[in-house]
């Protein structure tokens, strides 16, 4: 499970009733069904008008992958596994690998190793690769924009949600409690709109490009390696290589550990 998208909607919510107690708000206010009609099924609805189907269907795969942490490969591992089948392939040349292709599990790192050891070249290679890791962030691109439109037009349907709130008060000028009771009911499709707007929809789109970026960023890693091996690399050379796609600090931590299990 993925702590923080849980952590950061239960704080959200919490912070809500808790804001709307401060102020003297019953949670019980935001029963309003006019309200939720509108800016739920209105969102679902603008969402459907704006996507086509194919795309619509991945939305429970979407929530998967919000709500599910999915662990990738260590970045630590991925440049240890280079480094060994850089010696490997130094040593007893590329056809040694076939024997670890077995051992792979991701299906890109395993397509491209079979690419090397059946002799294709490093340009054809890359642009194989290449191609595969640009569909796959065009994909998460499209899922991430479904739920920033979501995000878009929540807090407008909001707005709507207000304007035929006060229609509906303007009718009971006459009687005082009724306007106040109208006009309070009119704005909680407004404080809907805004929370599944900027608190739901927004970060479930950017948490999915997050993700994605850490995603492609370790496939462009392991398509360096590709190459670095097929070139004939020295195996500290492509620590090296694979290193630079790291954060500072592990960048350091890494090489730092190789070093010590090469002088050992």
């Amino acid at each position: 499970m993925d702590k923080s998208t849980v952590i950061g909607l239960i704080v959200g919510i919490v912070a809500l009733l808790v804001g709307m107690f401060l102020k003297g708000v019953t949670p019980d206010a935001l029963l309003n069904p006019a309200a939720i009609l509108i800016i739920i099924f209105g969102t679902v609805a603008a969402v459907t008008i704006a996507f086509p189907m194919n795309e619509l269907k991945r939305i429970p795969r979407l929530f998967g992958v919000l709500f599910k942490d999915k662990k990738l490969v260590d970045d630590g591992e991925v440049i240890k596994m280079f480094s060994s089948w850089a010696d490997l392939a130094r040593r007893e040349g590329l056809l040694a690998l076939e024997s670890k292709i077995t051992d792979v599990e991701d299906e890109f790192l395993k397509n491209g190793l079979t690419l090397a050891i059946d002799g294709q070249n490093a340009d054809y290679i890359r642009d194989v690769l290449t191609e595969e890791i640009e569909a796959l962030e065009e994909r998460h691109i499209g899922g991430a924009q479904i739920f920033s439109q979501a995000g878009t037009y929540a807090p407008t349907l909001g707005v709507l949600g207000a304007v035929i709130g006060l229609i509906a008060a303007l009718s009971n000028l006459n009687d005082i409690d009724a306007l106040g009771h109208a006009i309070s009911a009119a704005f909680v499709a407004t404080l809907m709109g805004i929370f599944t707007g900027y608190v739901i929809w927004h970060p479930f789109a950017n948490k999915l490009k997050r993700k994605s970026q850490q995603e492609v960023r370790q496939k462009m890693m392991m398509l360096e390696g590709i190459l670095s091996v097929l070139e004939g690399d020295a195996p500290r050379v492509i620590e090296q290589k694979l290193a630079s796609y790291l954060s500072m600090s592990d960048r350091k931590k890494i090489l730092s550990e190789s070093g010590e299990a090469g002088l050992g």
